[in-house]
């Protein structure tokens, strides 16, 4: 759900933007700490939680309902109607051909691809691309700050933050949902379409936990990295991942001592 921004997220994300510009247009280098752990972690747990309870078994029936391609309709969609977000952020990171390309995706995929359920732009050598305010702070130079797990939402980072009021203006689905007020709040419905939508791909990937020593620590790791590859456009600097990675303060022989010990307790690897 795309939360409703307030006059102080405003000003704030108003703030945080001045800061960057201010930066000058060089990338911030990532950080390995984790400063906010303790925090963290309780969120971790909780939303956790939160999903076994609810958001996962949503998603499984969402997966039963329907088809693998009725699915892949779906996203398209989701993905198409959420195109200005990438476009205005290209804009704002001064791509303006990126811009042109992406606004040109959208118009063909809204209007030959009936409404983006169809992607014929990508038969047009028009592949799908996103970013978002998150990206846009960090190529105008703003640190990442240190990573954050938030309630219902998940990773993030005291800089990627503020994306979400800041992309919510960008977003059709939060316009549907400011100009409406519908009966038990049916005008989030899209919202939480959406949400399933990427609930359900993630079902997927859950076997990458399999035999992992540390959720917490996979997850945070794995939003770093993403969001590094989001940066640099898929092509890091070797120098930045081995910043990112912090194998020079880690003892590598306990972590490796603690997963085997992790794999022999609970069978080999196996999720308990």
């Amino acid at each position: 759900m795309s939360p409703t921004p307030t006059a102080a997220h405003l000003r704030a994300g108003l703030m945080a933007l001045c800061v960057a510009l201010l930066a000058g247009c060089t990338i911030a280098k990532p950080r390995t700490d984790d400063p906010w752990e303790g925090f963290n972690r309780k969120m971790y747990a909780f939303n956790d939680a939160a999903d076994k309870a609810v958001i996962r078994p949503t998603a499984m029936a969402y997966r039963k309902v329907t088809s693998a391609n009725m699915r892949r309709v779906i996203a398209n969609f989701f993905a198409n109607i959420r195109m200005p977000i990438t476009i205005v952020n290209d804009l704002l990171q001064v791509e303006p051909k990126l811009a042109l390309r992406n606004t040109g995706r959208f118009a063909i995929n809204t209007t030959l691809g009936f409404v983006g359920l169809f992607d014929p732009a990508s038969e047009m050598r028009l592949p799908p691309q996103e970013t978002d305010f998150g990206v846009t702070l960090a190529k105008w130079g703003l640190p990442e700050g240190p990573y954050l797990v938030l309630p219902l939402i998940g990773s993030t980072s005291a800089r990627d933050v503020w994306r979400l009021p800041a992309d919510h203006y960008a977003d059709p689905l939060g316009w549907y949902a400011d100009h409406r007020d519908l009966k038990f709040h049916a005008e989030q419905f899209p919202s939480l379409m959406y949400l399933v939508t990427l609930r359900s791909r993630g079902i997927e990937a859950e076997g990458l936990l399999e035999g992992v020593y540390d959720p917490y620590v996979f997850y945070r790791d794995a939003y770093r990295q993403r969001r590094l590859y989001d940066i640099y456009d898929g092509q890091p600097p070797a120098e930045v991942i081995e910043q990112m990675q912090g194998t020079g303060d880690i003892d590598v022989d306990q972590l490796l001592e603690e997963q085997q010990q992790y794999e022999k307790k609970n069978g080999g690897g196996n999720s308990p």
